[in-house]
């Protein structure tokens, strides 16, 4: 039997938490996510202050006990003070994978200079793979359409649930079998 997609999608953000707006970006995952894939899946939806212990233990929960096989944040990478989901996504980690980072500020520079000021960043724990995104929808959507051809193959490697992309939507890229 395989096993069932479970996504988490964390928000990091002091005022979203709290009430006093809405979280858009958190929506905006969970609306690409139903775009690019036809696999059945399940969200896991955590809506977060911006402290790095609370997004740890976080992480760790979607990741071990809700058995996600993909974690994917929002908020929290830019270099203001309060910004620490990519310390809090090494310290889970036991792998980092730098190349969803830097492809993603790759692809946001083209649209704003500022693209610079990101510090995404994506990591392995145990079988999930843990991604960082902007917290704009706009970027998250430029930002998912760039590193997700590698994501289900990733998952694949590490253990994860079998993801199946809408090919109309989202081409993932899996090597040929010989």
């Amino acid at each position: 039997m395989s096993k069932k997609l479970k996504i988490g999608v964390i928000t990091a953000s002091d005022r979203a938490s709290a009430g006093i707006y809405d979280d858009i970006s958190g929506v905006a995952i969970q609306d690409t996510m139903k775009d690019y894939l036809t696999s059945e899946f399940e969200i896991e939806y955590r809506c977060i202050p911006d402290e790095q212990d609370i997004l740890e233990k976080t992480m760790i929960e979607l990741c071990d006990d809700a058995d996600c096989s993909l974690v994917v944040t929002t908020g929290g990478t830019g270099p203001a003070l309060r910004d620490v989901t990519p310390e809090a996504t090494e310290n889970v980690c036991q792998k980092m994978m730098p190349g969803f980072g830097e492809l993603m500020r790759q692809v946001s520079l083209q649209y704003v200079p500022t693209a610079i000021l990101s510090r995404q960043t994506a990591g392995i724990r145990g079988s999930a793979l843990i991604i960082n995104l902007p917290g704009k929808p706009k970027s998250i959507r430029e930002c998912l359409d760039a590193v997700f051809p590698a994501v289900p193959y990733c998952v694949d490697l590490i253990g994860g649930a079998y993801i199946e992309c809408d090919e109309s939507v989202m081409k993932a890229f899996r090597p040929k079998s010989k």
